[in-house]
């Protein structure tokens, strides 16, 4: 039923094109492996291969297929786990409707998408686990760099930050490849921990 929910509002959409369906894990990897798509919208409840383990064999085998985790939960104890695996973006089921489409866009442009609420939990979190430490600007990040990687541990996305800073998505997608490159950080959960720990992000309350 999700399924059939899923492919109608996708057929909606002028720029998606929905290739194949999958009941479960390996049935999602012998899909990718037979057409190769640019996205998989993954859910992360499912029977035998959970969407954990297909996530983490289809980043290793098909790293040129994105993949947006679908899930009803809200917690790092899932949330974390699947962005690790090499997740890209991360849509809430009560909320899907309204974010899913944007959410397949964004990522299949290589961009992460995580929600708001659950970016602000990730940062809480990091807060609660470790204190802030100076950050050494000059011996990593360029200013621009450093200011850039603050607006994406915010939540920004590329086209906000653009918007904020008065350049080009290009310009700040460019930003973020060196600064990930720099860093040796390759998910947004990881960047999000680097921007808390050097004392980059401060959260209200």
């Amino acid at each position: 039923m999700l399924r059939e929910g899923l492919k109608a509002l996708l057929n909606l959409c002028e720029d998606v094109q929905v290739v194949a369906e999958a009941s479960d894990g390996r049935q999602a990897l012998a899909c990718v492996r037979e057409h190769s798509p640019d996205v998989v919208v993954m859910d992360m409840a499912m029977p035998g291969m959970d969407g954990l383990e297909a996530t983490k064999r289809i980043v290793k085998e098909h790293p040129q297929t994105k993949i947006l985790v679908l899930s009803q939960h809200d917690n790092e104890r899932y949330v974390l786990p699947i962005l690790r695996a090499g997740a890209l973006g991360y849509v809430l089921k009560r909320s899907f409707a309204s974010e899913l489409v944007t959410a397949i866009r964004a990522v299949s442009r290589g961009e992460c998408f995580v929600p708001p609420a659950i970016t602000k939990m990730l940062l809480t979190n990091y807060r609660q686990q470790a204190e802030p430490a100076q950050v050494e600007s000059g011996d990593v990040l360029t200013d621009r760099e450093i200011e850039v990687l603050k607006l994406v541990a915010e939540g920004r996305s590329s086209q906000e930050i653009a918007d904020l800073l008065n350049v080009s998505k290009k310009t700040v997608m460019c930003h973020r490849a060196n600064i990930m490159a720099k860093l040796d950080i390759h998910n947004r959960a990881n960047l999000i921990k680097y921007a808390i720990n050097h004392g980059l992000v401060e959260l209200d309350g």
